[in-house]
């Protein structure tokens, strides 16, 4: 298993023998406020782990008391004001690079795990992160009006495609906070849990995922995410085609081993359970 110590200053990378790996923001007397060397480091993070065989579940967490307060206002807006245009379209390319390009559809299962502020350009890729489990007590908020700006990146997209109209307005117009149980009855995360329950929740769903057929996991997580942006007929062209690519790169022959299990041998049964890999 590969060692991470010390190969980034921001974020702190640890795979486990589950397969789970915990990818920690790591700037906590800051609220893990994210800056331009953060952006760069997370783009290597996630590239690494991808290609890292033992890491099958990413879980993307904060340091300290806060999952991500946001963009750093200092860092990444004041100091790049006075920078070269091209030195600021490089700041902002990197920040949505991690943030949603490679998040969005990343290969491997992702888990947004909010252990308490979410705040401002931390929407884009707690909703990025396919599923999300947040501490009850945790504090969201798109304070950026109280600052005299609009969000930024792409978090008003987030939001409309998470949570409803009215309420992604009232809360991006007044800059008003809310817990992490509100987030979960307005669909922004899955579920919210007691501060003590939310690691064994999020180590539970990780493991549920673990045991999954990777790569039909993956086409079908990012079929479901181009679902929302085809046509109906588009679709069902698009989704057939998935099913055939994964049967023909699955190396474990998933599709054929999970019928065999549930028709020839009775040895599992529908609902929850997984084919024996």
């Amino acid at each position: 298993m590969t060692d991470y110590a010390d190969r980034w200053t921001t974020v702190l990378v640890e795979v486990d023998a589950t397969g789970i790996a915990w990818v920690t923001l790591n700037r906590p007397d800051k609220r893990n406020a994210m800056n331009p060397t953060l952006n760069r480091e997370m783009i290597d993070v996630l590239e690494t782990l991808e290609l890292d065989e033992d890491a099958r579940v990413v879980v993307l967490t904060g340091a300290g008391e806060s999952w991500t307060a946001g963009m750093d206002l200092k860092e990444y807006f004041r100091e790049i004001d006075s920078q070269p245009e091209i030195v600021q379209e490089r700041i902002r390319r990197d920040c949505s690079q991690w943030q949603w390009k490679l998040l969005r559809f990343y290969a491997k299962p992702t888990i947004a795990m909010v252990n308490g502020w979410c705040f401002g350009g931390g929407f884009s890729p707690l909703v990025a992160c396919d599923l999300a489990i947040a501490d009850e007590q945790a504090v969201f908020g798109l304070s950026e009006i109280n600052w005299g700006i609009p969000p930024g990146n792409l978090v008003s997209k987030a939001l409309a495609d998470t949570i409803g109209h009215r309420e992604a307005l009232y809360y991006i117009m007044t800059g008003q906070t809310f817990t992490g149980a509100e987030a979960a009855s307005m669909g922004l995360i899955n579920r919210a849990v007691p501060t003590d329950q939310l690691r064994d929740a999020v180590t539970e769903l990780a493991g549920m995922l673990v045991d999954k057929n990777p790569v039909a996991l993956r086409y079908a997580k990012n079929g479901f995410k181009r679902c929302r942006e085809l046509t109906w007929e588009q679709n069902e062209d698009y989704l057939y085609a998935k099913i055939d690519q994964s049967n023909h790169r699955d190396p474990e022959h998933g599709r054929e081993q999970g019928l065999k299990q549930f028709l020839d041998d009775k040895t599992i049964k529908p609902g929850l359970q997984s084919y024996k890999r």
